[in-house]
């Protein structure tokens, strides 16, 4: 099955999907939203009139610039900023796999799928932004709430941040030590 692959660490699979929601006075804005499957961080909300493939890679590098490293699969809808030769061309020098979805499966996604349904819940449908500056950042402050102060469940009641940050301290200390 496409898309059917369970991140073991962070950074092993990031997804990426695009919502969208409107101004107050009707003009669109399109949200970029990156997630980490494994720590389910949510690494970045780019908000933007228009986002394309250049766009996405952008996001990406300055994921990778703030991780140290890239994924080892992206996981992503078929929407064009995210099938666009761009994001291939970058995934490929990267060393980056990617894994897309079936057209119209978003089960095969479900971590971002769920991110954006809470997006969408809990603030999308009960703001109304006047400009894109203001949706930036709200939609920003909202995800560094979702990181730092929500925990989840299926992170045995961490957060997100703290969640990844002991991964990486474990994975760091497990690492061979030269002597």
């Amino acid at each position: 099955m496409p898309g059917h692959v369970t991140a073991a660490c962070p950074t092993t699979s990031g997804r990426s999907t695009s919502s969208s929601t409107k101004q107050a006075d009707g003009r669109p804005i399109k949200i970029l939203t990156v997630t980490d499957e494994h720590t389910r961080e949510a690494l970045a909300t780019r908000a933007a009139r228009r986002l394309g493939a250049d766009d996405t890679v952008s996001v990406l590098e300055l994921i990778v610039e703030r991780r140290g490293t890239p994924p080892a699969m992206i996981r992503c809808d078929n929407g064009p900023e995210l099938v666009a030769h761009a994001l291939r061309d970058w995934c490929r020098f990267a060393g980056v796999q990617t894994g897309y979805i079936e057209p119209g499966a978003p089960w095969q996604n479900p971590y971002i799928e769920s991110f954006n349904g809470h997006l969408r819940r809990e603030l999308l449908d009960l703001e109304s932004f006047n400009t894109l500056y203001e949706a930036q950042l709200l939609i920003n402050d909202w995800r560094l709430e979702y990181n730092h102060y929500r925990p989840h469940q299926s992170l045995n009641y961490q957060t997100p941040a703290e969640y990844a940050h002991r991964c990486m301290t474990e994975r760091t200390e497990d690492q061979p030590r030269l002597s």
